[in-house]
């Protein structure tokens, strides 16, 4: 066990966790999304674990700003935790993040956390941080060694004044249906298409109306689920938060985010097909800018 823990550590090193010199864009009143994956460590065992945060920065105090964490959950093996206290720090400008508190099982039992991540690269859209750490139960003490994607969500402006019109359009584009067959469209290149809809990750408040119009010459419809990482075969559960129905082409409909948290949207037809919100209690809404799940018009 122990040279399997000497090994993940090497492998740590070797990809740059603890060598890069980048740096992320972070500053005040924005929101994000941490996601990823990895491996809680014992003596005796290794389990999956995977980490979903919705977070939202506060005031910068020199190099450092604190954060919110809105929502989210940590998984450990098939058991899954709550956010019940939950602070956090990003340090020296966003190379570092720094995350302590408590998770409470289903069972209502409280798990303290202690994680440290550290800038390995980043993009335009997103920044990939390496963490380790400790998951410390009544009974057990895990090592934690994660991969996680940051996003940045930015600001939009919400134009709508009528009451019967929504906050946001997102397009459905054409073609999207697709990718998973071997059709070819007249007047579009499939070859290499990998982006789906005109916007596909959005900060929200609860309340707030979307309406996703269907370009595309096949029927869509749009839930919300529950991310099932690392399954190809059954990657989402439905949560009946949201549900479309069937969209024909040409049609639109309306979607509203009543509660908070994180909502997974995605088409079952076609589950590569993916929208992530995150409902947050704040002034602003939010969408990223242009990601690999949206197409070029």
């Amino acid at each position: 066990m122990r040279a399997i823990i000497l090994l993940l550590s090497v492998l740590l090193i070797s990809s740059g966790y603890f060598i890069n010199e980048s740096f992320a864009e972070i500053s005040e009143n924005q929101a994000f999304l941490l996601e990823g994956s990895g491996f809680a460590v014992t003596e005796e065992s290794i389990k999956t674990s995977e980490i979903d945060l919705a977070l939202s920065s506060q005031q910068q105090s020199g190099s450092s700003i604190n954060f919110l964490t809105e929502d989210g959950f940590i998984t450990l093996g098939d058991e899954e935790f709550i956010i019940s206290e939950l602070e956090g720090k990003f340090l020296r400008e966003g190379r570092y993040i720094r995350i302590n508190g408590n998770i409470e099982s289903s069972n209502g039992l409280d798990t303290t956390i202690s994680f440290f991540g550290r800038l390995v690269e980043e993009s335009k859209d997103a920044s990939v941080y390496g963490f380790t750490g400790r998951i410390t139960s009544s009974d057990e003490t895990y090592k934690i060694i994660y991969t996680t994607k940051l996003t940045t969500l930015s600001k939009i402006t919400i134009t709508s004044t009528e009451s019967e019109e929504s906050d946001l359009t997102i397009h459905i584009h054409k073609g999207s249906a697709a990718q998973d067959t071997d059709d070819i469209i007249p007047g579009v290149d499939t070859s290499n298409f990998l982006r789906f809809f005109s916007i596909d990750r959005i900060s929200v408040h609860p309340g707030t109306t979307i309406t996703i119009v269907n370009d595309d010459i096949a029927n869509h419809s749009i839930i919300s689920g529950k991310e099932n990482y690392g399954s190809r075969d059954d990657p989402f559960t439905p949560d009946g938060r949201i549900s479309t129905g069937d969209i024909a082409p040409g049609e639109s409909v309306i979607i509203t985010f009543d509660g908070l948290g994180i909502y997974k949207l995605y088409d079952p037809d076609y589950n590569y097909m993916r929208i992530e919100a995150a409902s947050f209690p704040i002034v602003d809404n939010f969408i990223t800018g242009i990601t690999n799940n949206q197409q070029d018009n």
